[in-house]
């Protein structure tokens, strides 16, 4: 297609993987991210997939950073079609054994990240009248859970953003597009990366799907991004569905399970927390996590989800063909009382 794409966090996890599957369309991709063996890394998984590599040191935290990446990226490619907001750290621990700092800078990079990042697309994207913002959240943006709470607040402020940005866009006619696309437990390097005081390593919780899911969603949403928000994974739309429905039932459900599926007896993570340092700077770690054993490769629920207006147009035409068969019978039968 050869658009022009800019991805945060592209250099592990559903990023990297996004990354890869933007090149694979012959997209021209620009990787922002802090690890340079991971910058490395990923542009060269660019490029043998077909697409056109830049990689772009940036902490996201850092407005003053996205902004001359973006001036960077349209220098170097031209007009910015597709911006993906995708970068995060967080903080594995009960709520009042994450200190002050810890909160700021979680804050500071998962939420205020993707503010920056919109702000520099904006700033591109509405002069032109066109461009997509497509914000990666998660079903923990409608759901909190326990042990992440820096994490699960900064995935509800980027839900609450997103709305209100998609009303004015609205309200100025504009043809710039924002859309969320909403993922379930994904198996990616962060649950070695994220800082954690939990007594034994972080697990996400089961069921847990590939990074290449992800990935597909993500792609499809920035080709089709006039719907305002994407579900992807059974377990993201029983999530949301049950906070909408049944709220309180799930805290309790949570208070009494969330502890235990966040946390497996497993060879702990040898890599340093990215809390605050870039956990790839000097070793690149790819977008899969320690979990290849037990994640899925595919989501039905996101294949019938991104097919349905194929698999509404089928049902369509079979319900067309049926009731003409249907109508030649009735009207074969009528000749033969006729006669």
């Amino acid at each position: 297609m050869d658009r022009v794409v800019v991805i945060t966090g592209a250099t592990g996890g559903v990023g990297r993987a996004t990354a890869r599957a933007f090149a694979e369309q012959g997209d021209r991709v620009a990787l922002l991210a802090r690890g340079e063996a991971g910058l490395a890394a990923a542009a060269e998984e660019v490029r043998q997939a077909g697409g056109t590599p830049l990689p772009i040191p940036v902490d996201v935290a850092d407005a003053a950073q996205v902004e001359e990446a973006a001036t960077a990226v349209e220098t170097a490619f031209g007009p910015i079609d597709v911006w993906v907001n995708d970068a995060f750290t967080s903080v594995f621990a009960p709520a009042d054994e994450i200190s002050a700092d810890e909160y700021r800078r979680v804050t500071e990079v998962t939420y205020l990240g993707y503010v920056y990042g919109t702000l520099a697309a904006l700033k591109r994207m509405k002069p032109r009248d066109r461009g997509t913002i497509v914000q990666v959240g998660s079903a923990l943006a409608h759901r909190g859970i326990p042990l992440q709470s820096a994490y699960c607040a900064a995935k509800h402020a980027i839900k609450g953003f997103t709305e209100s940005l998609r009303c004015e866009l609205l309200h100025d006619h504009s043809g710039v597009h924002v859309t969320m696309v909403h993922l379930p437990a994904v198996n990616t390097p962060q649950f070695d990366w994220l800082l954690s005081r939990l007594p034994l390593p972080a697990r996400p919780v089961p069921p847990i799907y590939q990074p290449e899911v992800a990935a597909r969603a993500i792609v499809h949403a920035a080709a089709h991004p006039r719907r305002r928000e994407y579900w992807v994974g059974g377990s993201t739309v029983g999530t949301i569905i049950g906070e909408k429905l049944a709220g309180g039932v799930l805290d309790r459900y949570l208070a009494r399970t969330g502890y235990d599926a966040q946390q497996v007896e497993r060879t702990p993570p040898r890599s340093g927390p990215n809390l605050w340092e870039a956990a790839d700077r000097q070793l690149d770690h790819g977008a899969h996590g320690a979990f290849d054993d037990t994640a899925r490769p595919r989501s039905r629920q996101w294949w019938l989800n991104s097919h349905r207006g194929a698999l509404a147009a089928g049902a369509l035409a079979t319900t067309a063909l049926l009731l003409r068969r249907r109508s030649h019978r009735k009207g074969d039968h009528g000749d033969d009382r006729a006669t």
